[in-house]
């Protein structure tokens, strides 16, 4: 027996939905805890399977957490264990984050090489070199990443790329480190900048948040703190594809709309109509969307999270969309589940060209990562009949009440066992 959703196709999608904290931040927050002795606490935090799965990342290293929906509490011993548990690391990309906490706070480190969504290489090079400028050793050995240290210093540091996971864990060395670190060429992502707040809120002395340099002043020691999780900006865009792709009308809250100004404008350019206040943001669409050009960038350019959802909506779209992939080269797998489900796509290196097609037909499907199992159920929204998506464990590792989501938006869903019938 397997789970799965069953989508029936041809609804339109109104209402209102609220989104939470951030995947792609409560993670890297839960491994700052690492930082100081004590309790914190974050709230607003998403019920997804990755939360447990890293309480457990955390557990293995000494830490006490109690996850309460959606309150997280981490109680950090007075010096944690520097050796991550491979079986929790194995299930989550993530965990690699408290590599740099560990270094701070222990001086050495042993993290098994993470898991995650099989989207591509994501080589951890520029984790390991970053630390070293710090003054740590630092190996790849017997599929773990060593590092040890004697004392940490700043340094200049520059990215070859603007990676967050690069940038977070040399952040999170940096901030124990004895003297000044500067980050060049860092990463700019909004969940960048709500890890850099909670760090300050627990004594961290950061210059530069939300931009390309980071300036770092080490300090002693730091202390437990209690810090909202910013709003998810990917699950917010997510209900706003779901909108212009049936031609329907959301309201979006709990999410800052100037995280997603380009998205916003691409959807405006499909011919939506959008409107946004502090917290929040409206999509409706009128008619059939035309077709939109995407380019995935670090931010703030398009998010290569939302780069299936751009597929799904160019499927459907009035005329021929290209779409350019430059994070992940491994996510284009996701158009072949597309195509089973009538889309008119091709790929070539790292573009892919999308003809848009009046309606998709029901298929089932199979999920390779979080967004792709999105963008597929997105797609069966639009589809003839019954499309059954597989593999959705992935959807639960990102998106907290999807199905009850779509659900009060007016979707025809149901998460469902069965055998899949290839």
């Amino acid at each position: 027996m397997g789970e799965h959703f069953r989508v029936n196709g041809g609804a339109r999608l109104t209402g209102e939905v609220e989104v939470v904290g951030a995947k792609n931040s409560v993670l890297k927050l839960m491994a700052a805890a690492l930082l100081a002795e004590g309790t914190t606490t974050l709230t607003n935090c998403p019920e997804i399977l990755d939360v447990p799965l890293m309480a457990d990342v955390l557990r293995s290293l000494g830490c006490e957490v109690e996850v309460d929906g959606a309150c997280v509490r981490i109680t950090s011993p007075a010096m944690p264990l520097a050796e991550a548990d491979y079986r929790s690391v194995s299930r989550l990309r993530a965990s690699v984050c408290v590599l740099g906490p560990l270094v701070a706070r222990c001086r050495r480190a042993v993290v098994p090489l993470p898991g995650g969504d099989a989207i591509g290489s994501r080589p951890l090079d520029m984790h390991a070199n970053g630390l070293r400028k710090l003054g740590a050793s630092t190996e790849i050995s017997h599929g773990r990443v060593v590092a040890h240290a004697a004392d940490l210093h700043g340094a200049q540091i520059w990215l070859d790329f603007p990676s967050v996971g690069a940038t977070e864990n040399i952040l999170m060395a940096a901030v124990l480190a004895e003297g000044t670190t500067i980050i060049d060429n860092a990463a700019r992502e909004p969940e960048i900048v709500d890890l850099c707040r909670m760090l300050q809120q627990m004594g961290a002395k950061i210059e530069g948040s939300g931009s390309s340099t980071l300036t770092v002043h080490g300090v002693s020691t730091l202390q437990p703190t209690d810090h909202r999780v910013i709003g998810d900006r990917i699950v917010g865009a997510t209900w706003a594809f779901a909108a212009v792709m049936t031609r329907g009308e959301v309201t979006v809250r709990g999410v800052d709309p100037h995280h997603l100004d380009l998205v916003l404008d691409k959807l405006r350019s499909a011919g939506a109509h959008t409107s946004t206040w502090v917290d929040g943001f409206s999509v409706a669409m009128h008619g059939r969307p035309g077709a939109v050009d995407f380019v995935t960038l670090p931010y703030p350019g398009f998010a290569t999270d939302l780069q299936p959802m751009a597929i799904a909506l160019s499927a459907v779209a009035d005329g021929t969309s290209m779409i350019t992939e430059n994070v992940f080269e491994a996510r284009f797998r996701f158009v072949d589940e597309m195509v089973r489900i009538g889309a008119d796509a091709r790929t070539d290196g790292h573009h892919a060209v999308v003809r848009g097609v009046d309606r998709l037909s029901s298929a089932p499907v199979w999920a390779s990562d979080i967004r792709a199992g999105a963008g597929l159920v997105l797609a069966g929204l639009c589809a003839d009949g019954v499309t059954e998506v597989w593999d959705v464990e992935h959807i639960d590792r990102g998106y907290p009440r999807f199905v009850e989501n779509l659900r009060s938006l007016g979707a025809d869903i149901a998460r469902v066992d069965a055998e899949p019938s290839r």
